[in-house]
């Protein structure tokens, strides 16, 4: 898997645009763009990683029906049955699937066309009507607009991270591209979760589907988006993807087992872990490239810098990662470890304050 670091203008939009998409996100990006694309291995891979981390079975459904509109019946029903394998395979292996809620029901006066009417207009900022294929306009007022998008199992906003992710991988399209970029802002998706996709794509899909998302978005939202597929060289091994916490990261990090049970682990630009707790144990953290966080619990976040040592007390609720702009690497180690010595994670660190640390 490509790694990825997102290089923001100093003149974007907002102190925002550092911000990284939730793993549910970040899900439906990757299994949007591998619909597109037909890359069945792919998809499975985005999908089980979405159903990893909080996506549901009925969010997932919704999403590769909805685009059916955008690439067709085979595309969406070849993804729908990838869905159905992941779902069997998950069931067999004892692996935790939620399901979700199901659409709620339309009310019986329920009016397609006026309501898609309506949506359309939101999204495309004014009224739209399609006069050279009038019946194509009715399709998309009444059946997408109106029937698709009144189902609530996925916002509007989701809805429309879906949509673009899933026409950045469509060559020749960029046309609807630029154009569901802008409706995406109308529908409430965040000017910096648009930034982060390209990233996204460029880690879990593909170069090309990468660059074709970040032209897009600098054109539409005026933004000089720039993507460096490489951490920059380091004595410190990178490792493997960090799947198996993936869930309790927001962002993507790596995990490099060392000898005398230390452990590297690389965090990419905006990557944290949630807040946790080591009972029966002192953690050691050593910043050794990049810059990085470290804070407890009701205290102010330190900056970690190469050098930085760090004994983390038991029982001590704390996180760590790194800074917006920089990857990250530390080395960890446990020492004074007690009997039944274990780590609760909790809640992930909020974006208020993680974007209120300047360094």
């Amino acid at each position: 898997m490509l790694a990825v670091t997102m290089l923001l203008a100093s003149t974007y939009l907002n102190a925002q645009t550092n911000m990284v998409l939730t793993n549910k996100q970040q899900a439906l990006v990757a299994i949007a763009a591998h619909e597109a694309k037909g890359n069945i291995e792919g998809l499975k891979q985005a999908l089980n990683e979405g159903l990893d981390n909080g996506l549901t079975i009925s969010e997932a459904k919704e999403a590769l029906s909805q685009l059916y509109a955008y690439t067709g019946f085979p595309r969406s029903l070849n993804a729908l049955g990838a869905l159905q394998q992941v779902i069997k395979e998950r069931t067999e292996a004892g692996l935790t699937t939620e399901a979700g809620h199901e659409a709620d029901p339309l009310p019986a006066d329920y009016d397609a066309l006026k309501q898609g009417t309506e949506v359309q207009t939101q999204l495309i900022g004014q009224p739209f009507t399609y006069t050279f294929a009038p019946q194509t306009d009715y399709y998309l007022k009444a059946h997408l607009f109106g029937d698709i998008f009144a189902r609530n199992n996925l916002t509007f906003a989701e809805r429309e991270i879906v949509t673009v992710s899933d026409i950045s991988a469509l060559p020749g399209c960029e046309p609807q591209l630029r154009s569901h970029i802008s409706g995406a802002l109308n529908m409430g998706v965040k000017n910096y979760e648009l930034a982060c996709i390209p990233a996204v794509l460029a880690a879990k899909v593909g170069a090309e589907e990468a660059v074709r998302c970040m032209k897009a978005v600098n054109e539409v939202c005026g933004t000089n988006l720039s993507l460096s597929f490489d951490m920059p060289a380091t004595a410190w091994p990178k490792g493997e993807p960090n799947s198996a916490y993936a869930q309790y990261f927001t962002g993507n990090s790596f995990l490099a087992p060392m000898e005398g049970g230390i452990a590297n682990v690389t965090f990419e630009p905006c990557c944290r872990n949630n807040w946790h707790i080591h009972h029966g144990a002192v953690q050691v953290l050593i910043c050794v490239s990049g810059r990085g966080w470290y804070q407890e619990w009701g205290k102010e976040a330190v900056p970690m810098t190469p050098g930085t040592i760090i004994a983390i007390p038991a029982e001590v609720k704390h996180w760590h990662g790194a800074a917006r702009d920089t990857w990250f690497q530390h080395l960890t180690y446990h020492k004074d470890v007690q009997e039944g010595a274990s780590n609760e994670w909790l809640e992930p660190v909020t974006d208020e304050i993680y974007d209120a640390l300047k360094y």
